[in-house]
C-alpha cells in the first residue's frame, strides 16, 4: 500500500493530474462515519490512499435525561462534512465531485431510532450512551443466555415496552445511525452484519440473526402482545461486499443538496463503528484484535470459538463479514480527557501564547511519559464517568479528579492519571476474555485520534494491556476510511475480506509497535488496584451532584 497522505501532502504534478482523472471518471471510493463528536468524510484513490476528507463537528444532547442527536442535525452533519471534502478536492484538483465509484456510510453503533409506517421518527434518537435500559439487560440477558448490553437495540425497544412507552405499538422499523442514513439515501432498509450484531445477536453459522433467539423473543408475553414480530420491525443484514443498492436522485440531492453528485453510485452495507474500525487495523482474522479509541472505546477480538460461559462484561459481535469477536466496550474515554486538555488550552490563551491543539495535545501527552514521573501516578486518582458506566456498575457518570493530600500534584502525573484512567475501564472486560476465557491474542492494533501523537497512548495502552500495541499509518484516519475501503471491497468480494484486505489494502503498510514497559506494567497494576477501590467515591458523587436538565 502507498503511504497515506493527504491530498495537500502530494507535490508532483503528474500524480495530481492522475488523481484529478480518476475523480472526473468516479475511480475512487467515499466513506462517512458519523462519530460521537465528528463526522468525518473520507476519498480514497485505488491504492487506498486518502486524497481528499471534510469533517464536521457536532455534540449530543441530554434531553430529559436520555442521550440524544437531533436528526436535522445528522443531516446538517453530514451535508457539511461532504462539502467540506467537495471544497478539498476542488481546491487539490480542480475538479467537482460528479460520480464517486462506491460509497458507504458507518456510525456509531446501538442506540435506538424507531420509526413510524410513515417513516416518521417515534421518539427522539436515543444513543448508546443512554444507561437506561438495565431492566431490559439483565432480563434478555438471563432468557437468551447471551449477554444484552444495555445499549443494543433490542435492550432499549424491550425496555420501551417493559415501560409502557405509549408508541411501541405504532413501530413499523427500527434501525441504528448508519442504517437510518442508508435508507434514506437508497431507499433499502438494510444493514451490515457488524452493525447488525450490535442490535441483536448474530447466528455465525447463517450470518444474520439469531433465528431461535428471534423466536425466543417474540414468544416474551409483552412482545407478544404487540402487533408486529421482530421480523416485521428490523432491517435486513447483509455481509461486507453484498449489494446494499444504489444512491437514488433524492439520496443524493440529499448528500449534496448542491446537485452536482449524480445518482447511481454502488452502496456498501451500512456499517458500525467497530466494523469500520476492525478493517481500519486490519484485524478480521481470528486471533487477531484492536483498540478504538473515541468518545467511548472498545476492545475486540475476532474469537476461535464461541465463550464458554455468559459474560456481562462482553459483548459478542461480529466483524463485517459475519466472524464472531469479543468486545469490552466502555461509554466513557476522552471526553472528560478532552476537557481538561481544554482547560490547558485556556489558560494558554490567557497567558498569551498561541497554541494549536496538535501542539497542546502533544505537549501534555509527552509529560505522561516524560522521566521521573511516577509509574504509577501516585496519589492521583481520575474517574473520567461523563455518562453511566456498565462494566464499573454506574448508572450515571460525574467527572471526578481526587487526590491524596501528599500526593505531588505535578503536570506529568495528572496527564498519567488521565490516560491510565481512560483506558481503565476497558481493561475489566479484557481481563474477563483473556484471564477467564483463554481468549488468545497475535496482535493488536490500536486507532483513533489519541494515537496521532506519537508513542504516549500506545506506550500506556501496552502497559494497560501488557502486550505490544501496533499503531498503522492509517489509525488518524480510523472509521471513515476503514468504510470507504469496505465501498471499494464492492468491485473485490469474490476474495474473502481477510485476503483482499492482506492482499491489497495493508501489503505494504507502515507501523510501529510499542512494547509494554515492566515499570509501566506495574505502575498501571497499581493505578487500577487503586481506581477499582475508589468506585465508590464515584458513586458518592453521582448521589451528591443532581445532573442539570
Amino acid at each position: 500500500m502507498t503511504a497515506m497522505h493527504t491530498a495537500a501532502g502530494s507535490s508532483a504534478a503528474t500524480d495530481i493530474a492522475a488523481i484529478a482523472e480518476r475523480i472526473r471518471s468516479g475511480g475512487t471510493s467515499l466513506g462517512i462515519e458519523l462519530g460521537s463528536t465528528r463526522i468525518k468524510a473520507v476519498l480514497i484513490d485505488d491504492h487506498y490512499r486518502v486524497i481528499a476528507s471534510g469533517e464536521h463537528q457536532w455534540e449530543n444532547h441530554l434531553e430529559n435525561g436520555l442521550w440524544t442527536y437531533p436528526l436535522e442535525e445528522v443531516w446538517q452533519g453530514v451535508q457539511a462534512a461532504y462539502a467540506a471534502l467537495a471544497h478539498d478536492v476542488k481546491t487539490a484538483y480542480g475538479e467537482d465531485i460528479v460520480r464517486v465509484g462506491a460509497m458507504g456510510f458507518s456510525a456509531m453503533m446501538h442506540g435506538y431510532l424507531a420509526f413510524d409506517s410513515d417513516g416518521e421518527l417515534l421518539v427522539p434518537f436515543r444513543t448508546w450512551r443512554n444507561t437506561n435500559t438495565r431492566q431490559a439487560h439483565e432480563k434478555l440477558s438471563e432468557l437468551f443466555q447471551y449477554n444484552i448490553p444495555e445499549r443494543w437495540s433490542v435492550a432499549h425497544l424491550y425496555q420501551c415496552i417493559l415501560d409502557h412507552e405509549p408508541h411501541v405499538p405504532r413501530v413499523a422499523y427500527i434501525t441504528t445511525l448508519a442504517g437510518y442514513v442508508h435508507w434514506q439515501l437508497t431507499g433499502r432498509k438494510v444493514i451490515g452484519v457488524g452493525d447488525a450484531s450490535g442490535m441483536f445477536p448474530i447466528d455465525p453459522e447463517t450470518r444474520t440473526w439469531d433465528a431461535e433467539l428471534s423466536r425466543t423473543f417474540d414468544e416474551i408475553p409483552e412482545v407478544a402482545a404487540q402487533p408486529w414480530s421482530f421480523h416485521d420491525v428490523f432491517p435486513t443484514t447483509l455481509v461486507a461486499g453484498q449489494d446494499a443498492g444504489m444512491l437514488t436522485v433524492k439520496g443524493a440531492r440529499l448528500l449534496d443538496p448542491t446537485g452536482t453528485l449524480k445518482p447511481g453510485v454502488r452502496m456498501a452495507p451500512p456499517e458500525g463503528d467497530a466494523g469500520t474500525g476492525m478493517v481500519a487495523t486490519n484485524s478480521v482474522r481470528v486471533r487477531t484484535g484492536n483498540v478504538s479509541a473515541g468518545t467511548s472505546i472498545f476492545a475486540m477480538v475476532v474469537l476461535e470459538h464461541k465463550l464458554k460461559a455468559l459474560h456481562p462484561e462482553v459483548d459478542l459481535v461480529t466483524t463485517p463479514a459475519g466472524d464472531l469477536a469479543g468486545m469490552s466496550h466502555a461509554n466513557n474515554f476522552t471526553s472528560d480527557l478532552n476537557a481538561w486538555v481544554g482547560l490547558f488550552g485556556q489558560f494558554a490563551q490567557a497567558a498569551g501564547f498561541e497554541i494549536d491543539a496538535g501542539s497542546l495535545y502533544g505537549a501534555l501527552f509527552r509529560a505522561a511519559i516524560a522521566e521521573g514521573v511516577p509509574p504509577d501516578a501516585k496519589g492521583l486518582l481520575n474517574f473520567p464517568f461523563y455518562s453511566g458506566e456498565f462494566l464499573a456498575g454506574l448508572d450515571e457518570g460525574r467527572p471526578l479528579f481526587a487526590r491524596s493530600p501528599e500526593a505531588a500534584l505535578t503536570l506529568g502525573a495528572f496527564m498519567r492519571s488521565q490516560l491510565f484512567s481512560a483506558f481503565a475501564p476497558v481493561r475489566i472486560g479484557m481481563d474477563v476474555m483473556t484471564k477467564q476465557e483463554h481468549v488468545q491474542i497475535d496482535s493488536l492494533v490500536g486507532h483513533g485520534g489519541i494515537f496521532a501523537t506519537p508513542k504516549v497512548a500506545q506506550s500506556i495502552l501496552a502497559a494497560a494491556f501488557n502486550t505490544p500495541i501496533k499503531v498503522m499509518a492509517t489509525a488518524s484516519e480510523g472509521g471513515a476510511w476503514g468504510m470507504a475501503v469496505l465501498a471499494d471491497y464492492l468491485w473485490h468480494a469474490e476474495e474473502p475480506l481477510a485476503d483482499y484486505l492482506d492482499d491489497r489494502v495493508f501489503s505494504d503498510v507502515q507501523f510501529t509497535t510499542e512494547q509494554p514497559i515492566p515499570a509501566d506494567v506495574e505502575g498501571f497494576e497499581q493505578f487500577f488496584e487503586r481506581f477499582v477501590a475508589g468506585l465508590p467515591i464515584e458513586r458518592a458523587a453521582i448521589e451528591a451532584i443532581p445532573l442539570s436538565q
